[in-house]
């Protein structure tokens, strides 16, 4: 079968999922509730966004010399740092630290799914558990995330239970009793970790501080419990001043649909003291060593396209995939390693999987609520558009036969290489 003919029974099988549309309906709801009670306590939040705007086109632009001030920072500040240039570095530099045989925890991070760390970790002869409650459900699922920031939002608290309870003993769809089994189960797996990984929500260049947004606790036990942290980060998370960097982790949280995160983790160095005659120690209480790796992976290419450069202004809180109407009844499936029509875009311009990227241009509406919701206001629709060109004329290889992406289109009632999108800030908000 073709990736076409795949992916087309792939979201026709989602779009009839009553369990999947039953869990992002009331994710949906309760984002929707969240963030509009965020930014109605927070309403500079909406002024601030505009200017992290600004410094992520500047800094998008400045990526390899802020990832080299980056790197000098984390070096002088007793940790070790490393620059991927492509995904396959990055997984290479993670194994040599790794090697096998460990038991690893990993704190949520979109730019291990993008590269299948886990995946490669196990291979590897690993115990590999994820942390975050969203991916620790998917990976007993033996699925894949669906969305940013919740990542088994089609999974409802029935099915959860259903899937605990047949592995932990029975369990009742209360939600409070679901993560009380996660709980007690990973918490052995925090204490036995030799290693743990993370991400990063952003970067602070001239400090080398690793920003870590969550609300579980779950990052922060494994950033600090085992005695090596590893950090995965994406160039694109780079912004060259530490006050900067707070404004972005500011516009974040807010556009998660958050007053304020339950944690807020600044990461800068292993743990250290100089407590006994002001002479350094590292390794303290907590981690004994640090390891960034500062992934490039396509990024620096892609920030050179005029229209295509947007997608890493992205400060991935998902807030486009609620407003989305293809996701609101296929969730992730509308997606690749990223979602929706931004996913799109980056399947075809980073990921290189061009048949995937026709698959969801051709699926996106172009409507453009994605672009009211979108703290940075990235032009989705736009770019979406510039993809279908693009692969229409040949400019991007990897489609074996471009007659698929007339086959793909024909299944909708309109032409939608010329679907204009909706451009009205007072329309498509719900």
């Amino acid at each position: 079968m073709s990736v076409f003919t795949d992916y087309k029974k792939e979201i026709i099988d989602a779009a009839h999922n009553e369990s999947l549309r039953k869990g992002v309906s009331r994710s949906i709801k309760g984002y929707r509730a969240n963030v509009d009670n965020a930014l109605t306590k927070f309403p500079h939040t909406i002024e601030l966004a505009e200017e992290v705007r600004k410094i992520r086109e500047k800094a998008i632009g400045e990526m390899e010399k802020l990832a080299e001030q980056a790197c000098k920072a984390i070096i002088e500040n007793k940790g070790k740092c490393y620059i991927a240039k492509t995904a396959d570095d990055a997984l290479g530099i993670i194994g040599n630290i790794v090697g096998s045989s460990k038991v690893i925890v990993m704190g949520k991070t979109m730019t291990g799914v993008e590269i299948g760390l886990r995946e490669y970790l196990e291979e590897r002869g690993n115990e590999v558990w994820e942390t975050d409650m969203g991916e620790f459900i998917v990976q007993l699922l033996k699925e894949r995330p669906m969305h940013n920031t919740q990542p088994a939002l089609h999974v409802p608290r029935e099915d959860v239970a259903k899937l605990f309870s047949g592995i932990f003993g029975k369990v009742s769809p209360d939600i409070p009793a679901l993560y009380g089994v996660a709980r007690k189960f990973l918490r052995d797996k925090f204490v036995q970790a030799d290693i743990g990984i993370s991400g990063a929500n952003v970067v602070a260049a001239d400090t080398g501080t690793l920003f870590v947004l969550e609300n579980e606790g779950n990052i922060r036990l494994a950033t600090s419990f085992p005695p090596i942290h590893i950090a995965l980060v994406g160039m694109d998370k780079l912004v060259p001043s530490f006050s900067e960097a707070c404004k972005v982790a500011e516009v974040t949280w807010r556009y998660v649909g958050q007053t304020a995160p339950a944690y807020t983790s600044l990461i800068s160095s292993p743990s250290k003291s100089s407590d006994i005659e002001k002479v350094l120690t590292v390794g303290v209480h907590g981690p004994k060593e640090l390891h960034v790796i500062l992934m490039d992976a396509g990024r620096t290419e892609l920030a050179k396209h005029p229209i295509m450069r947007q997608t890493l202004y992205c400060v991935k809180c998902g807030g486009c995939l609620f407003e989305c109407p293809v996701f609101a009844v296929t969730a992730g499936h509308f997606g690749d390693k990223y979602f929706s029509g931004i996913g799109a875009v980056w399947a075809g311009m980073v990921s290189k999987d061009v048949e995937k990227a026709a698959a969801l241009a051709y699926t996106c509406l172009t409507c453009g609520r994605c672009k009211i919701r979108c703290p940075m206001k990235i032009d989705i629709p736009t770019m979406v558009i510039e993809l279908r060109r693009l692969i229409r004329e040949g400019m991007i290889s990897g489609i074996q036969n471009i007659e698929n992406v007339g086959k793909f289109t024909s299944i909708y009632p309109v032409n939608n290489s010329q679907r204009g999108y909706v451009n009205d800030e007072k329309t498509g908000q719900r």
